[in-house]
């Protein structure tokens, strides 16, 4: 077990051997539960009124809610972990998952099944909570990673949308370049896509290969990423995504300053919960497609994420309980119909389609998307390793460096599997 783990990691400071209970006491009528999660305000008042739902059909449980923003939430639950004062509910990210269940932080979900029904939960996300053959989480909700496209730019490009049914990564690459070139550079193909990983995980998962393997150990070859990496390097040189400089600064700015919120561009890679968002700040209808390469591979590399988890503290004095309340959040209409697609798509695939009359018209357009890809999911992502959370500035400094061309795809492909290799201590 892997000690002096970075604060950024989430639970640096965990005390392996803490026994410890929080919460309220034995001898309490009314079982007091503490409930943690981060978000906008939006999310907190509607998350406010879920528990509200709760307490009125169970007047005997108390949730105390505790939300912060993102930032401020991972180094909040990591001094409470440490405290032996965790919540006994946790939302939870996939980047952390595997830190808190190898540090005994998380109820090994089996044991509180009897509360606890995942039969309706999407079983292309459940395996996103397993480790070592224990649940240490339940999916929130469900999202895709997806190429975003705008067809009123390829219209006013004057170049045709593709079929992402059978488009591969070249093409990919030279309908970017032909947008660009056809609208004279007033628009531009697409938005870099290899700041975020999951790009690469797609594109391994074509392979029959994969990001991770269930340890948590890289699990791909080195050729497949030099590969990737060259694909990057082309849509470049071919003038389809923008230059370097505006490449870091456009990824800088976030969805809001995104090539297709601000109408520059064709394409963009966001998940599938971000199009309802995505077109308010664009003003436009947008299409979600496949990414390329699906068929011409041994299998689709598309993949179902748990948009976010919930787990129970190992240090929960109420087991049974909190497991009652998240059965409630992820399983109960009362809960969906408020909480919709805030956390992802609902999980449980009976109230997705109960609720998908409700669900805003982005959400709506997701849902059918992901029916429409469901036959072709090749199994869930396992958890990532420790450390995974670094991963994002590595990818963001190597992609840098072969936009700026300091280096070239191979060697991109060697500094990404080393650098990761040492922050998460995984192998191939």
């Amino acid at each position: 077990m892997r000690l002096g783990l970075k604060p950024a990691a989430g639970v640096a400071a965990l005390v392996m051997a803490a026994t410890a209970c929080g919460g309220g006491g034995s001898g309490d009528e009314t079982v007091e539960l503490r409930f943690s999660w981060w978000g906008a305000d939006d999310r907190h008042e509607t998350t406010q009124e879920v528990i509200k739902r709760f307490e009125e059909a169970n007047p005997d449980i108390k949730v105390t809610g505790e939300y912060t923003d993102w930032s401020s939430y991972w180094d909040r639950l990591a001094t409470n972990t440490a405290a032996n004062d965790a919540p006994d509910i946790i939302t939870q990210e996939e980047r952390y998952l595997r830190e808190y269940a190898d540090r005994g932080a998380l109820l090994d979900l089996n044991e509180v099944g009897d509360q606890l029904d995942t039969s309706k939960l999407d079983q292309l996300v459940m395996g996103g909570g397993e480790l070592d053959g224990g649940l240490y989480a339940v999916p929130t909700g469900v999202n895709a990673f997806t190429v975003m496209a705008d067809p009123q730019a390829f219209e006013e490009a004057g170049v045709e949308m593709p079929d992402d049914e059978t488009w591969t990564w070249q093409d990919w690459v030279d309908t970017a370049a032909e947008i660009s070139e056809k609208s004279g550079g007033d628009i531009i193909g697409t938005q870099d896509m290899a700041f975020n990983e999951q790009s690469f995980q797609i594109f391994a998962r074509q392979r029959e290969q994969s990001l991770y393997d269930k340890s948590g150990a890289l699990n791909f070859d080195q050729s497949t990423m030099t590969e990737y990496w060259e694909y990057m390097q082309q849509v470049h040189e071919e003038g389809g995504a923008p230059g370097a400089s505006k490449s870091v600064e456009v990824e800088a700015g976030g969805p809001d300053q995104s090539v297709l919120a601000n109408n520059s561009g064709a394409m963009a890679s966001f998940w599938t919960n971000q199009l309802g968002t995505m077109e308010e700040t664009s003003g436009r209808d947008l299409e979600l497609l496949r990414f390329p390469g699906e068929s011409e591979s041994a299998q689709a590399g598309t993949f179902f994420k748990p948009a976010m988890h919930y787990s129970i503290s190992s240090e929960t004095e109420h087991p049974e309980e909190a497991a009652k309340f998240v059965d409630f959040l992820v399983n109960d209409k009362q809960a969906g119909e408020l909480i919709l697609a805030d956390r992802g798509l609902p999980a449980n695939t009976d109230l997705r389609d109960e609720l998908m009359s409700e669900l805003p018209a982005a959400d709506q357009e997701s849902a059918e998307f992901l029916d429409e890809i469901e036959g072709d999911v090749a199994g869930a992502v396992p958890p990532p390793p420790i450390g995974a959370g670094d991963v994002v500035d590595i990818t963001m400094r190597i992609n840098e460096d072969l936009m700026f061309g300091d280096i070239t795809p191979e060697q991109a492909s060697k500094r990404w599997t080393s650098e990761v290799q040492d922050a998460t201590g995984g192998g191939e």
